[in-house]
């Protein structure tokens, strides 16, 4: 039986070096795959004026699932300045080439789990109200709308006066600001079709009922953006009734929400949200379990079978610079265990989510975060294991 091919998208920083040691950690879990390397990232934008060229999508486009380590990105200004002269003044634009993907092979159904490890130290706890403290177990898979909403793109500055005219025609933007000069002025739009918020939504319930969870919880907030989180809203209502009536509807509002993930986090199970408030709440509840060195995440298109699996931390390229390496891997290697088990390879995914879970537990091998350090390069003579310290521990409980 021949090898998968599986896109490699090492992008910048720290990227690169959690990249490699997932693919370290899966090749000892004994998934067997040829790994291509795609090019991306904030060098390609300064050096080619596009941060996702073309033989990167046909890559993709031709093997279907893609590692992603992370990319670096920079505001509009400060992003023409990097690029290279002779690309300077031609009316370049940084785009986010994670949102080019998404929007390019539209994947539109994000899943970020997150759960508690044992005895890993960032554990959210509280208080119990009799003097003890208690630590909640977290189990949260947040599902966001990938592709629509606030991170759509479309957007002006100084909008062209077809589009002002367009937005004149609403009476409280008429009332609110049509005395506002237009070249004062920037609009964003936040997008939801009824085709992208069902996909979403039965996503969430689909897997409440695969997994057993006993409820799906809205976050959003309708009682103000009453179009579009009122639409979300109305038609999981129209959805759980009809086809899911044994798993409980739940509605927040993400400011609300932000509140109780700290107040009574085992409440929740599977959430559901748009774009910007599924990545808000999904950091909010990755915080709970120890932050973005836990925090992984897939992208994918079930229609196609594209799937695109990274970690939610950034670039850190200062971190990128040490001679150790000192950035937790498990968020990789988190994400490398849904690439498996979206290509079919449960138990291998089960295997090396059970390996962490064993070096976490046992405590011998934490890293910086994980001792509550600040991340610097002597961390490591100070007894903070390195990244490759710390895959090498998951490795050998793999044996």
């Amino acid at each position: 039986m021949a090898k998968r091919t599986i896109v490699k998208l090492p992008g910048d920083g720290i990227g690169r070096i959690v990249l490699e040691e997932a693919i370290r950690v899966l090749e000892a879990a004994g998934f067997e795959a040829d790994y291509v390397e795609g090019d991306i990232g904030w060098e390609f934008w300064k050096k080619e004026g596009n941060p996702l060229p073309q033989r990167t999508i046909d890559l993709i486009d031709k093997h279907k699932v893609a590692l992603f380590g992370a990319i670096t990105s920079k505001p509009k200004d400060a992003a023409a300045q990097e690029l290279a002269p002779e690309l300077q003044n031609q009316g370049l634009v940084y785009s986010s080439p994670i949102v080019g993907l998404r929007q390019l092979f539209n994947l539109d159904i994000c899943q970020r789990p997150c759960k508690t490890y044992k005895g890993n130290p960032l554990n959210f706890i509280r208080r119990d109200g009799k003097g003890g403290i208690e630590e909640p177990e977290v189990d949260v898979v947040v599902f966001r709308q990938n592709t629509e909403g606030l991170y759509g793109g479309v957007e002006w500055s100084n909008p062209d006066q077809q589009v002002y005219d367009a937005l004149m025609t609403h009476p409280k933007f008429n009332k609110n600001f049509g005395k506002v000069p237009k070249g004062e002025i920037s609009v964003s739009t936040r997008i939801f079709t009824k085709k992208g918020t069902e996909r979403i939504l039965r996503a969430a319930f689909e897997h409440a009922r695969k997994f057993g969870y006993e409820s799906v919880t809205l976050c959003e907030k309708p009682n103000v953006i009453r179009e579009t989180s009122g639409m979300m809203f109305a038609m999981a209502k129209e959805i759980q009734e009809k086809d899911y009536p044994n798993i409980y509807l739940n509605n927040t509002n993400i400011d609300a929400q932000m509140m109780w993930m700290t107040k009574n986090p085992e409440n929740y199970g599977v959430i559901v949200s748009g774009n910007m408030f599924g990545d808000i709440v999904s950091d909010g509840f990755a915080g709970l379990i120890g932050g973005l060195g836990f925090a992984c995440s897939a992208q994918a298109n079930p229609d196609t079978g594209v799937g695109v699996f990274e970690p939610t931390h950034g670039s850190a390229p200062k971190y990128a610079e040490f001679d150790t390496p000192i950035t937790n891997p498990i968020a990789m290697i988190s994400s490398a265990c849904m690439m498996l088990e979206h290509v079919g390879e449960y138990d291998k995914a089960t295997k090396v989510r059970n390996a962490v879970a064993d070096v976490i537990s046992e405590g011998k091998d934490r890293t910086y975060d994980m001792m509550k350090m600040k991340g610097s390069p002597d961390v490591v003579k100070q007894g903070a294991a390195s990244t490759y310290q710390m895959t090498d521990a998951v490795i050998e409980k793999l044996k």
